[in-house]
């Protein structure tokens, strides 16, 4: 931060082994550290992992936890993940209604995106790719929200 990086952060929530104490400790961190970004998702398992029978994390609590985040850093950049989508049908709208304020879409070329996988049965609905990004802006609209298009660096 002192030299002029933006800094950024974040857990998975329901990660094996993970604790309420544990999710405590990343609260409090986050809160001292001061991120610009605040990522934050539920764990969803991939087959070619040792946790690839794990069961995947709570969208509930990863709301829950969204919206502390949005309380104890209004400025904070916060993705609404497409592993909320993945959870749920409607996650990314409940993740930016829940406090969200940025959506990442997949802008790689399609036949690339199987080469990074990151957990099993990813959501692709077209509306997170470049080819959607007039579907991703419908989707946003029905919840109240507008896409922009600028650089979206934290202030």
């Amino acid at each position: 931060k002192e030299i002029g990086y933006q800094t950024g952060t974040g857990i998975m929530v329901g990660s094996p082994g993970q604790t309420l104490t544990h999710l405590v400790e990343d609260l409090l961190f986050i809160e001292q550290f001061r991120p610009q970004m605040i990522g934050i998702g539920p764990f969803i398992p991939h087959h070619d992992t040792p946790f690839g029978t794990e069961p995947a994390g709570s969208t509930e609590m990863t709301l829950k936890l969204l919206s502390l985040f949005r309380l104890m850093h209004p400025s904070a950049l916060i993705p609404s993940t497409t592993a909320l989508a993945t959870l749920s049908p409607d996650g990314r709208e409940k993740g930016i209604l829940a406090g969200a304020n940025v959506v990442m879409p997949n802008l790689s070329p399609r036949e690339q995106r199987e080469k990074y996988a990151l957990y099993d049965n990813k959501a692709a609905f077209g509306a997170e790719a470049a080819e959607g990004l007039r579907n991703l802006a419908q989707q946003l609209e029905t919840i109240g929200y507008q896409i922009s298009t600028e650089r979206g660096d934290y202030h």
